[in-house]
């Protein structure tokens, strides 16, 4: 099943994509579950694929303005250096545990919607990632059942704007920009994607591959991540874990390879889809 978070007629809303529509779970479930993170904390995924599946679809996909796919998560975990190409282009070492950093609902996106270069700086890159989508509330997840808890899957882009991530040797003021964190198009549940190691990963901007890997590579895998964050903090249903960038990001290329205003950027990730952005100024 694809998931989706939409506005339409000033309202958010989500529901589900079939046929190139789209099967309305507000209009299904009302006030019972209001939210695409409420769905998930009701544990009601099941009920939401017999109700895609019974219904005709709403209205078309095409036109319909995303959100990002959870738009009110709890919380949002970015993992860093978790690809050993690109440790090894940013001159650091790999480290035995995975190196966390926060990012802010309030800086989402969705598909199509507008990828915001700020007034402040002229250094914002592209980050192609695999979001992990957590479907179920856990603490200290053995990481043998980590996939367990994982509600689905999709493509992000972690927007980075070098010199202010660059400030300190604290991440957070480069990577929460507002309008930089590009999430979507859609949640594709984990029962379509049964093993997260073995996808492909390609970010293109204006149509040129500048990162192509799998996520087989990466250093700390999808389970082992979960089983590592919910020992820090419970994670809960509609929790997002981004989960790292492979090699081939703008800062470290000769000469660096910024986002400018009018780019088009997209992160395509196998069995998910393309997350598709235009940049705009501030």
């Amino acid at each position: 099943m694809q998931l989706i978070s939409f506005i339409k007629a000033d309202c958010l809303s989500y529901g589900a994509v079939k046929d190139d529509g789209v099967v309305d779970l507000v209009r299904r479930f009302g006030d019972r579950w209001p939210t695409l993170r409420a769905l998930l904390a009701a544990g009601a995924l099941a009920e939401a694929e017999r109700a895609v599946h019974d219904s005709p679809a709403d209205f078309t996909l095409e036109g319909l303005e995303l959100a990002p796919v959870i738009p009110d998560p709890d919380k949002i975990i970015c993992v860093g250096l978790n690809y050993r190409d690109h440790v090894a282009e940013t001159g650091r070492t790999v480290t035995p545990n995975p190196a966390l950093f926060a990012r802010f609902a309030g800086s989402q996106i969705g598909h199509l919607q507008p990828l915001i270069k700020p007034t402040v700086s002229d250094m914002l890159d592209y980050e192609g990632e695999l979001a992990v989508v957590i479907g179920k509330e856990g603490r200290h997840i053995p990481a043998e059942q980590a996939l367990e808890y994982v509600a689905g899957y999709s493509c992000y882009n972690d927007g980075s704007v070098r010199d202010w991530q660059l400030h300190t040797s604290q991440y957070l003021a480069g990577k929460t920009f507002a309008g930089t964190g590009a999430f979507g198009p859609w949640l594709v549940t984990a029962d379509e994607i049964p093993d997260p190691a073995a996808l492909t990963l390609e970010t293109r901007l204006n149509g040129e591959v500048v990162q192509h890997s799998e996520t087989r590579l990466m250093i700390t895998p999808v389970p082992q991540l979960i089983a590592y964050i919910s020992t820090v903090l419970p994670l809960l249903p509609g929790d997002v874990i981004v989960s790292g960038t492979p090699g081939g990001v703008g800062m470290k290329r000769t000469p660096p390879l910024y986002m400018r205003v009018g780019d088009v950027v997209e992160v395509e990730v196998s069995g998910i889809g393309v997350l598709r952005n235009t940049v705009v100024a501030e």
